[in-house]
């Protein structure tokens, strides 16, 4: 049950006492005032209706209701009375307001029934005819001891509900005055009784906060200032105590928010004690809402699952790696009992070191070091095979030693072209991380058509056709050589894989704030799920027609490395059987 304030519990009460008394006072005169009104215009309508019987007597005469309705309508002007003549059968014989022919049977009505039974009618009820609530009284006319007509007279309570109403708004007013006044006495008292005690609240509230630097007011009363005495007390010696635990637990906090290793600390029922941010990040899920949760409810990665497991049961740390993600990341994990002060096991301790980083790159080391070693391994073993066959007594033979010598020059200027290639692609990776790679806006158009003209000889002995499509006043952000470097591989591999007699398109447009520059082919196109690895270190689409196109595997991997180096990026669309399109995006300034 929701717990009230003393003020509201004490006011509403004061309020309620004031507000039934004033209720029923006010019932019990308006209820009065309405039954005086009603009875003295009932004694008023009795009385006029009493004058109209009289003046009647000895003038009735039912077998002329004209006249009748006549004396009707000039006695109800005289007395702003509605005057109404009814014979015995309920026939209307006269009317002040109305028509008697128009008239219904009255023959019905109350009042009319009560007066030739009782002698005197008198009803409160609303008239079809006129439209709005009346009063009726109604007499008997009697003439040798017979009733021969009944005489109604009636008065609409428009003038009683007016005065009513006026003495309904005064009482009102006055009684909300009343209301108003007890009110603010009601509440003045309560305030009164309660605010000390509301003072200890905020008081105690605010030493629940860990605010202690403030003390609590000390009332008057005996009671209330010894519980106020009780809490200062208390106060000053938790403030030592708690600002001792908060420095012990923002140096934990800074501690564990520092660390790049992620920590989840887990008590004897498995559930999650603590958890820095870094192991948050590591495993996906909400710092906060992490907290005090099941250890299986946060960690949902099966393998980690299972080294925890194995570190819950172990009587020694544990130490392991662990695939997450899917094999996205790879975890370095140490799992260890956790012990309090006095050396008891109190859960367990996880700490988690993300070194996918490091795996990632002793994969590439492994990977470079193969395909260099299988790129250079081919030209070496054709080097020595030949000269060992010249050695052999092929020297001694002009027209073969010559051939072989020829391959053997071949071979050796493959080895120097992956040598160059890999040099080249080294120096530029290490002049971006050591920011020696010096940008300054250029002209597009000459470091286009010099990339051309390097690659013209190759393309005319192919009869291919290089066109260049690019404005005059297009610049971008650039290093020349870098630029003219890249464009070359591009525009020698477009040249290289495209049939003879068709075009290679060189292009280069402004698209929002960036610049990019296309090479286009007519070739035989890159299959869909081989573009994310062609600008891979030796990685060739067709292993065998490349080697014999002469490529190293490394021209497309230096793009890539030139066009980060420039801050850019490069990109791939190609459909087999219909040529490729590479594209550089750089920025403009």
């Amino acid at each position: 049950m929701p717990r009230k304030r003393l003020i509201w519990q004490l006011f509403p009460s004061y309020l309620l006492v004031t507000l039934l008394s004033l209720s029923a006072l006010t019932w019990y005169v308006t209820t009065s005032w309405r039954h005086f009104f009603l009875a003295q215009t009932e004694a008023d309508l009795k009385t006029r209706a009493q004058l109209v019987q009289t003046y009647l007597q000895g003038k009735f005469a039912p077998e002329n209701p004209a006249e009748v309705d006549r004396i009707c309508k000039d006695l109800g002007r005289l007395t702003d009375t509605r005057l109404t003549v009814i014979l015995p059968s309920g026939q209307v014989l006269g009317d002040s307001a109305e028509d008697p022919a128009r008239m219904e049977n009255h023959g019905d009505r109350p009042e009319f029934l009560a007066a030739l039974q009782s002698g005197v009618g008198v009803s409160v009820r609303y008239s079809f005819t006129q439209g709005h609530e009346r009063m009726y009284v109604a007499l008997p006319l009697s003439e040798q001891g017979r009733n021969v007509a009944v005489v109604r007279v009636s008065l609409p309570m428009t003038a009683i509900s007016h005065a009513l109403r006026a003495l309904y708004l005064k009482t009102a007013l006055g009684g909300l005055v009343i209301i108003l006044v007890l009110a603010g006495l009601s509440l003045f008292i309560s305030q009164r009784l309660s605010r000390p005690l509301e003072d200890l609240e905020r008081g105690a509230l605010r030493i629940a906060r860990g605010d202690l630097s403030r003390r609590l007011p000390v009332p008057a009363s005996d009671e209330l200032g010894s519980l106020a005495e009780a809490f200062n007390h208390m106060a000053e010696q938790l403030e030592d105590r708690i600002n001792a635990l908060i420095r012990q637990g923002q140096l934990q906090e800074a501690v564990l928010s520092s660390m790049v290793e992620g920590v989840l600390a887990v008590d004897a029922d498995q559930r999650l004690i603590a958890l820095n941010r870094a192991a948050a990040q590591l495993l996906g899920v909400d710092f906060l809402a992490s907290q005090d949760r099941s250890i299986q409810e946060v960690v949902r990665d099966p393998q980690l699952q299972s080294f925890i497991t194995r570190t819950i049961f172990a009587r020694e740390p544990v130490e392991g790696e662990v695939a997450l993600h899917r094999g996205k990341q790879v975890i370095q994990a140490h799992g260890t009992f956790l012990k309090d002060t006095q050396g008891t096991d109190i859960g367990f301790l996880i700490v988690l070191h993300d070194v996918t980083h490091l795996r990632r790159l002793e994969m590439t080391r492994r990977d470079f070091v193969a395909n260099v070693s299988h790129e250079l391994k081919t030209p070496i073993t054709s080097i020595k095979g030949f000269v060992e066959t010249l050695l052999a007594g092929a020297l001694h033979e002009p027209e073969n030693a010559e051939d072989f010598l020829r391959i053997i020059a071949r071979q050796t200027d493959r080895l120097n072209e992956i040598i160059d290639d890999l040099l080249s692609l080294s120096r530029i990776e290490r002049d971006a991380e050591e920011g020696r790679v010096f940008l300054t806006t250029g002209w597009l158009q000459g470091v286009l058509a010099s990339a051309i003209q390097v690659c013209e000889p190759k393309a005319a002995a192919r009869n291919i056709a290089i066109s260049l499509t690019c404005p005059e006043e297009l610049r971008a952000r650039i290093n020349a050589p870098l630029l003219e470097q890249a464009l070359v591989n591009l525009i020698d591999n477009a040249v290289k894989y495209s049939p003879p007699g068709s075009a290679v398109q060189v292009e280069a447009e402004r698209q929002g704030a960036k610049v990019v520059v296309r090479v286009r082919d007519q070739g035989v196109g890159i299959e869909k799920n081989q573009l994310s690895r062609i600008f891979e270190r030796f990685y060739r689409v067709d292993a065998g027609r490349s080697r014999k196109e002469g490529g190293t595997g490394l021209g497309l991997a230096i793009v890539k490395h030139i066009a980060q180096a420039l801050g850019g990026r490069v990109t791939v669309d190609s459909t087999p059987g219909r040529g490729s399109t590479f594209s550089l995006h750089l920025s403009m300034d």
